[in-house]
């Protein structure tokens, strides 16, 4: 007499026994609550049946939300940014070697008086172009993280050279609430807790 294990089954997509309660395949690490999945099943109870979704409209169906953070996400970086470059051009446009001569005891001559305002414009315009070239760093790192929501899991797509995907899946989702005002919609942002 042949015993059925009942508390195994094969895996819809690599054929390797599971268990009946697994949501996700150990082996090929494929979902098996997807509609993706529910249609592989029923191929396989119903071999004569050829009626299929195409795979693209599967997944897309099962996909609840896609999309990159918002440049509003950096709205006080920007600020910050744009309150040093002030300060920076502040101490571009002021000659304050010509206030230290004299003023504060300090004699200074001619030479020595450009030599100085030239290296204070030069690190005034080399402290504009980092802070820029930072900023637009943190714009391009954020604008290449990438989220896709579906039924099943969130993946958090993220990285310019070394990309990084984290994937949580929804059954360890305890809690997720959204607030929203109205200048948050507007500008297509949210706050989360």
């Amino acid at each position: 007499m042949v015993q059925i294990d009942l508390t195994t089954k094969p895996c819809p997509f690599c054929a390797e026994t599971i268990q009946a309660a697994a949501i996700k395949c150990r082996f090929c690490g494929e979902f098996l609550n997807t509609a993706k999945a529910r249609a592989l099943l029923e191929e396989q109870e119903n071999p004569q049946d050829e009626v299929e979704a195409p795979e693209e409209e599967i997944e897309d169906s099962d996909l609840l939300f896609e999309g990159r953070p918002s440049l509003f996400g950096l709205t006080s970086t920007i600020i910050k940014t744009a309150i040093f470059i002030a300060i920076v051009t502040l101490i571009i446009k002021i000659p304050f070697e010509e206030l230290i001569n004299g003023k504060m005891g300090i004699l200074i001559n001619k030479k020595q008086m450009v030599a100085i305002g030239y290296y204070r414009i030069l690190a005034g315009w080399l402290l504009i172009g980092i802070s820029l070239l930072w900023l637009f760093i943190k714009a391009i790192n954020l604008k290449m993280i990438y989220y896709e929501v579906s039924i099943d899991r969130i993946e958090w797509h993220r990285g310019i050279l070394d990309r990084k995907v984290d994937n949580i899946d929804m059954f360890r989702v305890v809690d997720l609430k959204l607030r929203r005002n109205i200048i948050d919609c507007i500008f297509g942002i949210g706050k989360s807790s």
